[in-house]
């Protein structure tokens, strides 16, 4: 099995769910992942903003509005996860909300029939959380995670959790998990666990990730720190920051978000974080490998 380090388009397809995480634990806190709002505008015409940040060092792509039922993806025809993946020669994932909010489309919400959708789309993995205001709770995350276990468990793998508030006044900061949740979580399906990076919402400090990630693995799933909470536009020196202690924490994946102007993450915030976690050798064979290898 190789490390995601070395593993180019022809490994990635050749990846089920399970040995694509095994390639990430090997990665050893080394995996970035970009997300990007695929109906947005690109920053730079003639291509997607997903393949933007995979030029820039992202092992994964993360759709983020991206609507199983009416696909678009800005900048690409077909716009499907396949044909994305068939361009940057990465592992794609989409999110999914568990929220009723009038801002949430059918094809958007977390649902079975929608995750098994996405899978037959070419998903490689779905990210079940909430965006801004959508009011998505925990306790329906979980609910969502049972109900996509079931219906596709194998066939994409699972992450779980939040980046910032999506409105719930009685889940802030650092209050967002906690031991409970994480178990509930994992017991639910979850195979990856997402927890706020350090520096991102308030209270949540090094030591307060830590433990969860550390939790998280003591339950057998790997973990995901996550900006999301619009700093992915902010200076470089505040993305290594960010960087660094999110590998301080343990974190087997590192997410980047989607708000640095709109729609994707400042581009050079992108590849310093990816330095940051791997350095230049390993950044720059991300960036430079073909799709066609």
């Amino acid at each position: 099995m190789k490390r995601i380090l070395e593993a180019c388009a022809s490994d990635f397809r050749q990846m089920s769910p399970a040995e694509l995480l095994q390639a990430i634990r090997l990665g050893e806190g080394r995996t970035l992942v970009a997300e990007t709002v695929c109906i947005a505008p690109p920053l730079v015409d003639g291509l997607t903003n997903a393949e933007l940040a995979a030029a820039f060092g992202a092992d994964l792509v993360l759709l983020n509005a991206y609507d199983v039922q009416n696909p678009l993806i800005t900048g690409l025809v077909p716009a499907t996860p396949a044909e994305l993946k068939r361009l940057i020669g990465r592992p794609v994932g989409i999110n999914l909300e568990p929220s009723d909010s009038p801002s949430v489309t059918p094809g958007r919400r977390a649902t079975a029939a929608n995750a098994e959708a996405a899978a037959g789309q070419g998903v490689d993995f779905v990210v079940i959380t909430g965006n801004p205001n959508t009011g998505v709770t925990n306790q329906a995350i979980a609910g969502a995670l049972r109900a996509i276990k079931n219906r596709v468990g194998g066939r994409l793998f699972l992450a779980a959790g939040k980046m910032h508030g999506a409105g719930v006044v009685d889940e802030p900061g650092a209050l967002l998990v906690d031991e409970k949740t994480l178990e509930e979580f994992v017991t639910a399906g979850a195979d990856v666990i997402l927890v706020p990076a350090p520096g991102t919402v308030p209270g949540m400090t090094v030591e307060v990730a830590r433990a969860m990630v550390s939790r998280a693995h003591r339950l057998g799933a790997l973990a995901m720190t996550a900006i999301g909470t619009s700093q992915e536009g902010a200076d470089e020196g505040t993305i290594r920051r960010i960087a660094i202690d999110s590998k301080s924490t343990g974190a087997d994946i590192h997410h980047i978000g989607d708000a640095g102007f709109s729609g994707v993450a400042v581009p050079e915030n992108i590849l310093a974080y990816s330095i940051a976690i791997k350095g230049r050798r390993h950044t720059y064979r991300r960036m430079g490998l073909s799709p066609l290898r």
